[in-house]
Protein backbone atom coordinates (compact mmCIF):
# COMPACT_ATOMS: atom_id res chain seq x y z
CA UNK A 1 0.00 0.00 0.00
CA UNK A 2 2.08 2.92 1.15
CA UNK A 3 4.46 4.55 3.54
CA UNK A 4 1.96 4.64 6.41
CA UNK A 5 -0.23 1.57 5.90
CA UNK A 6 -1.90 1.50 9.24
CA UNK A 7 -3.42 5.15 9.52
CA UNK A 8 2.64 -9.41 -20.30
CA UNK A 9 -0.84 -10.31 -19.86
CA UNK A 10 -1.71 -13.24 -22.15
CA UNK A 11 -5.13 -13.92 -23.52
CA UNK A 12 -7.04 -16.36 -21.35
CA UNK A 13 -9.61 -18.90 -22.40
CA UNK A 14 -12.41 -16.61 -21.19
CA UNK A 15 -13.74 -15.13 -17.99
CA UNK A 16 -14.72 -18.43 -16.41
CA UNK A 17 -11.86 -20.58 -17.63
CA UNK A 18 -8.16 -20.68 -17.01
CA UNK A 19 -8.03 -21.99 -13.45
CA UNK A 20 -9.30 -24.78 -11.28
CA UNK A 21 -10.86 -23.66 -8.02
CA UNK A 22 -10.00 -25.54 -4.80
CA UNK A 23 -10.54 -24.20 -1.25
CA UNK A 24 -11.51 -20.53 -1.38
CA UNK A 25 -7.95 -19.22 -1.08
CA UNK A 26 -6.29 -21.86 -3.30
CA UNK A 27 -6.40 -22.19 -7.08
CA UNK A 28 -4.41 -23.79 -9.84
CA UNK A 29 -3.56 -21.97 -13.06
CA UNK A 30 -2.27 -24.62 -15.42
CA UNK A 31 0.51 -26.30 -13.45
CA UNK A 32 0.91 -23.36 -11.05
CA UNK A 33 -0.67 -23.54 -7.60
CA UNK A 34 -1.53 -20.21 -5.97
CA UNK A 35 -2.45 -19.85 -2.31
CA UNK A 36 -3.74 -16.48 -1.12
CA UNK A 37 -2.40 -15.49 2.31
CA UNK A 38 -3.01 -12.59 4.67
CA UNK A 39 -1.03 -10.58 7.22
CA UNK A 40 -4.18 -8.98 8.63
CA UNK A 41 -6.09 -5.83 7.73
CA UNK A 42 -5.77 -2.09 8.08
CA UNK A 43 -8.41 0.41 9.20
CA UNK A 44 -8.82 3.54 7.10
CA UNK A 45 -11.19 6.33 6.20
CA UNK A 46 -11.84 5.67 2.51
CA UNK A 47 -12.11 9.32 1.44
CA UNK A 48 -8.85 10.18 3.17
CA UNK A 49 -7.25 7.20 1.46
CA UNK A 50 -8.73 8.03 -1.96
CA UNK A 51 -9.01 11.85 -2.06
CA UNK A 52 -10.66 11.74 -5.50
CA UNK A 53 -13.61 9.81 -4.05
CA UNK A 54 -16.74 10.92 -2.19
CA UNK A 55 -18.74 9.33 0.60
CA UNK A 56 -21.71 9.12 -1.75
CA UNK A 57 -19.65 7.01 -4.14
CA UNK A 58 -18.46 4.77 -1.32
CA UNK A 59 -22.07 4.23 -0.29
CA UNK A 60 -22.37 2.18 -3.50
CA UNK A 61 -20.08 -0.41 -1.83
CA UNK A 62 -21.62 -1.18 1.58
CA UNK A 63 -19.90 -4.57 1.59
CA UNK A 64 -16.53 -2.78 1.80
CA UNK A 65 -17.48 -0.52 4.73
CA UNK A 66 -17.80 -1.17 8.46
CA UNK A 67 -20.32 0.51 10.77
CA UNK A 68 -18.09 3.59 10.99
CA UNK A 69 -17.77 3.86 7.22
CA UNK A 70 -14.17 2.68 7.25
CA UNK A 71 -12.47 0.27 4.87
CA UNK A 72 -10.16 -2.54 5.98
CA UNK A 73 -7.60 -3.22 3.26
CA UNK A 74 -6.02 -6.65 3.49
CA UNK A 75 -2.25 -6.99 3.72
CA UNK A 76 -2.22 -9.83 1.25
CA UNK A 77 0.56 -12.06 0.01
CA UNK A 78 0.60 -15.12 -2.21
CA UNK A 79 2.40 -18.44 -2.21
CA UNK A 80 3.08 -20.02 -5.58
CA UNK A 81 4.39 -23.41 -6.58
CA UNK A 82 5.96 -23.22 -10.04
CA UNK A 83 8.80 -25.05 -11.73
CA UNK A 84 9.57 -27.04 -8.62
CA UNK A 85 9.97 -23.88 -6.52
CA UNK A 86 7.96 -22.50 -3.60
CA UNK A 87 7.67 -18.74 -4.04
CA UNK A 88 6.25 -16.07 -1.75
CA UNK A 89 5.09 -12.82 -3.37
CA UNK A 90 5.33 -9.92 -0.88
CA UNK A 91 5.74 -10.36 2.87
CA UNK A 92 3.09 -8.18 4.51
CA UNK A 93 3.55 -5.57 7.21
CA UNK A 94 4.65 -7.47 10.35
CA UNK A 95 2.51 -5.32 12.63
CA UNK A 96 2.11 -6.55 16.23
CA UNK A 97 -1.10 -8.32 15.20
CA UNK A 98 0.32 -9.62 11.91
CA UNK A 99 -1.01 -13.02 10.89
CA UNK A 100 1.18 -14.05 7.94
CA UNK A 101 3.25 -16.77 9.60
CA UNK A 102 0.18 -18.24 11.30
CA UNK A 103 -1.68 -18.19 7.99
CA UNK A 104 1.24 -19.88 6.25
CA UNK A 105 1.28 -22.65 8.85
CA UNK A 106 -2.50 -23.08 8.57
CA UNK A 107 -2.03 -23.57 4.83
CA UNK A 108 0.80 -26.06 5.19
CA UNK A 109 3.53 -23.67 4.04
CA UNK A 110 6.86 -23.96 5.84
CA UNK A 111 8.95 -20.75 5.78
CA UNK A 112 12.05 -22.92 5.67
CA UNK A 113 10.88 -24.52 2.43
CA UNK A 114 10.52 -21.22 0.54
CA UNK A 115 12.94 -20.95 -2.39
CA UNK A 116 12.22 -17.39 -3.54
CA UNK A 117 10.62 -14.27 -2.10
CA UNK A 118 9.51 -11.84 -4.81
CA UNK A 119 8.74 -8.24 -3.82
CA UNK A 120 6.40 -6.34 -6.13
CA UNK A 121 7.69 -3.07 -4.64
CA UNK A 122 9.35 -1.76 -1.51
CA UNK A 123 6.53 -0.21 0.51
CA UNK A 124 6.45 -1.26 4.19
CA UNK A 125 3.38 -3.50 3.92
CA UNK A 126 5.09 -5.57 1.23
CA UNK A 127 8.48 -6.16 2.87
CA UNK A 128 7.48 -6.47 6.54
CA UNK A 129 8.34 -10.13 7.13
CA UNK A 130 11.55 -10.15 5.10
CA UNK A 131 13.37 -10.47 8.40
CA UNK A 132 12.27 -11.38 11.91
CA UNK A 133 14.43 -10.22 14.82
CA UNK A 134 17.15 -9.36 12.33
CA UNK A 135 17.26 -12.78 10.68
CA UNK A 136 15.71 -13.81 7.35
CA UNK A 137 12.18 -15.08 7.95
CA UNK A 138 12.65 -17.43 4.99
CA UNK A 139 16.14 -18.74 5.78
CA UNK A 140 16.69 -20.78 2.64
CA UNK A 141 15.26 -18.26 0.15
CA UNK A 142 16.73 -15.69 -2.15
CA UNK A 143 14.87 -12.39 -2.29
CA UNK A 144 14.04 -10.62 -5.56
CA UNK A 145 13.22 -6.90 -5.86
CA UNK A 146 12.64 -4.60 -8.85
CA UNK A 147 15.88 -2.81 -9.74
CA UNK A 148 14.07 0.47 -10.43
CA UNK A 149 12.46 0.44 -6.99
CA UNK A 150 15.81 -0.39 -5.38
CA UNK A 151 17.42 2.56 -7.17
CA UNK A 152 14.66 4.88 -5.94
CA UNK A 153 14.49 3.75 -2.30
CA UNK A 154 18.26 3.63 -1.80
CA UNK A 155 18.77 7.27 -2.78
CA UNK A 156 20.29 8.79 0.38
CA UNK A 157 17.49 11.33 0.85
CA UNK A 158 14.77 8.68 0.42
CA UNK A 159 16.53 5.99 2.43
CA UNK A 160 17.08 8.33 5.36
CA UNK A 161 13.29 8.72 5.71
CA UNK A 162 12.47 5.03 5.06
CA UNK A 163 13.15 3.01 8.18
CA UNK A 164 11.37 0.00 6.68
CA UNK A 165 13.93 -0.18 3.87
CA UNK A 166 16.78 0.21 6.34
CA UNK A 167 15.37 -2.56 8.55
CA UNK A 168 13.76 -5.00 6.10
CA UNK A 169 15.58 -4.58 2.77
CA UNK A 170 19.14 -3.33 3.21
CA UNK A 171 20.18 -6.22 5.51
CA UNK A 172 19.32 -8.64 2.69
CA UNK A 173 22.00 -7.02 0.56
CA UNK A 174 24.49 -7.25 3.41
CA UNK A 175 23.68 -10.98 3.71
CA UNK A 176 24.04 -11.45 -0.07
CA UNK A 177 20.46 -12.70 -0.29
CA UNK A 178 19.02 -10.01 -2.58
CA UNK A 179 18.85 -10.13 -6.38
CA UNK A 180 17.52 -7.24 -8.49
CA UNK A 181 15.02 -7.84 -11.31
CA UNK A 182 14.88 -5.90 -14.53
CA UNK A 183 11.63 -5.60 -16.51
CA UNK A 184 10.24 -8.80 -18.06
CA UNK A 185 12.19 -10.97 -15.64
CA UNK A 186 11.52 -14.71 -15.82
CA UNK A 187 11.05 -15.90 -12.25
CA UNK A 188 10.30 -19.37 -13.62
CA UNK A 189 9.23 -20.54 -17.07
CA UNK A 190 5.63 -19.89 -15.94
CA UNK A 191 6.05 -16.58 -14.08
CA UNK A 192 7.22 -13.34 -15.69
CA UNK A 193 7.33 -9.85 -14.24
CA UNK A 194 5.61 -6.90 -15.88
CA UNK A 195 6.52 -3.28 -15.11
CA UNK A 196 3.47 -1.46 -13.72
CA UNK A 197 4.96 1.82 -12.45
CA UNK A 198 3.38 4.76 -10.72
CA UNK A 199 2.47 3.50 -7.28
CA UNK A 200 6.24 3.30 -6.89
CA UNK A 201 8.78 3.91 -9.66
CA UNK A 202 9.58 0.23 -10.04
CA UNK A 203 6.27 -1.33 -9.09
CA UNK A 204 6.00 -4.75 -10.69
CA UNK A 205 3.17 -7.22 -11.34
CA UNK A 206 3.51 -10.90 -12.26
CA UNK A 207 1.95 -12.62 -15.26
CA UNK A 208 1.28 -16.36 -14.94
CA UNK A 209 1.21 -18.52 -18.07
CA UNK A 210 1.02 -22.28 -17.70
CA UNK A 211 -0.46 -25.09 -19.80
CA UNK A 212 -2.49 -22.63 -21.85
CA UNK A 213 -3.98 -20.89 -18.80
CA UNK A 214 -3.36 -17.39 -17.50
CA UNK A 215 -3.27 -15.49 -14.23
CA UNK A 216 -2.05 -12.16 -12.95
CA UNK A 217 -0.71 -10.96 -9.59
CA UNK A 218 -1.76 -7.32 -9.43
CA UNK A 219 0.33 -5.93 -6.60
CA UNK A 220 -0.78 -2.39 -5.81
CA UNK A 221 -1.99 -1.38 -9.27
CA UNK A 222 -5.36 -1.19 -7.50
CA UNK A 223 -6.14 -1.16 -3.79
CA UNK A 224 -9.92 -1.63 -3.73
CA UNK A 225 -12.60 -3.41 -5.76
CA UNK A 226 -14.25 0.02 -6.10
CA UNK A 227 -11.47 0.96 -8.52
CA UNK A 228 -12.86 -1.52 -11.04
CA UNK A 229 -15.41 1.18 -11.84
CA UNK A 230 -13.75 4.26 -10.33
CA UNK A 231 -10.44 3.55 -12.02
CA UNK A 232 -9.34 7.20 -11.85
CA UNK A 233 -9.11 7.07 -8.06
CA UNK A 234 -5.53 7.29 -6.79
CA UNK A 235 -4.65 6.35 -3.21
CA UNK A 236 -2.55 8.81 -1.25
CA UNK A 237 0.32 6.31 -1.29
CA UNK A 238 1.04 6.69 -5.01
CA UNK A 239 4.45 8.25 -5.60
CA UNK A 240 3.58 9.30 -9.16
CA UNK A 241 -0.23 9.69 -9.30
CA UNK A 242 -0.42 10.59 -12.98
CA UNK A 243 1.61 7.56 -14.03
CA UNK A 244 -0.22 5.34 -11.56
CA UNK A 245 -3.61 6.32 -13.02
CA UNK A 246 -2.38 5.64 -16.56
CA UNK A 247 -0.96 2.27 -15.55
CA UNK A 248 -4.13 1.29 -13.68
CA UNK A 249 -6.39 2.09 -16.64
CA UNK A 250 -4.16 0.19 -19.04
CA UNK A 251 -3.77 -2.88 -16.85
CA UNK A 252 -7.39 -3.20 -15.73
CA UNK A 253 -8.71 -2.55 -19.24
CA UNK A 254 -6.54 -5.39 -20.47
CA UNK A 255 -7.45 -7.70 -17.60
CA UNK A 256 -11.14 -7.09 -18.32
CA UNK A 257 -10.65 -7.84 -22.02
CA UNK A 258 -8.45 -10.91 -21.63
CA UNK A 259 -10.03 -12.37 -18.51
CA UNK A 260 -7.21 -14.03 -16.54
CA UNK A 261 -7.68 -14.87 -12.88
CA UNK A 262 -6.32 -12.00 -10.79
CA UNK A 263 -4.78 -12.06 -7.33
CA UNK A 264 -5.25 -8.62 -5.70
CA UNK A 265 -3.44 -8.30 -2.38
CA UNK A 266 -5.41 -5.45 -0.83
CA UNK A 267 -8.85 -6.69 -1.91
CA UNK A 268 -11.00 -8.55 0.65
CA UNK A 269 -9.89 -12.10 1.38
CA UNK A 270 -9.02 -14.12 -0.61
CA UNK A 271 -8.59 -11.38 -3.23
CA UNK A 272 -9.02 -13.78 -6.15
CA UNK A 273 -11.32 -12.95 -9.05
CA UNK A 274 -11.72 -11.18 -12.37
CA UNK A 275 -12.59 -7.76 -13.72
CA UNK A 276 -15.82 -8.15 -15.69
CA UNK A 277 -18.50 -5.97 -17.27
CA UNK A 278 -21.97 -6.09 -15.72
CA UNK A 279 -24.83 -3.87 -16.94
CA UNK A 280 -22.36 -1.49 -18.56
CA UNK A 281 -20.28 -1.11 -15.41
CA UNK A 282 -16.94 -2.76 -14.71
CA UNK A 283 -16.93 -4.70 -11.45
CA UNK A 284 -14.69 -7.01 -9.48
CA UNK A 285 -16.09 -10.55 -9.50
CA UNK A 286 -14.54 -12.59 -6.72
CA UNK A 287 -14.40 -16.33 -7.06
Amino acid sequence: MGANPRSRLGRSDGPRKGCRTMPSNRVTIGNVELVSLSDGNGDRDPVETFPDSTREQWAEYPELLDADGHVHPRYGTAALRSGGKLIIVDTGLQAPDGTLLDDMRANGIDPGAVDLVVLTHLHPDHVGWNLTDGKPTFPNARYLAPRTDWDYWTQPSVLEASAHVQDQVMPLQDLNLLDLMDDDYNITDELKTMATPGHTPGHTSIAISSAGQRGFILGDVAHSPAQAHYTDWNPVFDIDPVRSRKTRHGVIDRLETEGPLVSAGHFPHPGLGRFVRREGRRVWQGI
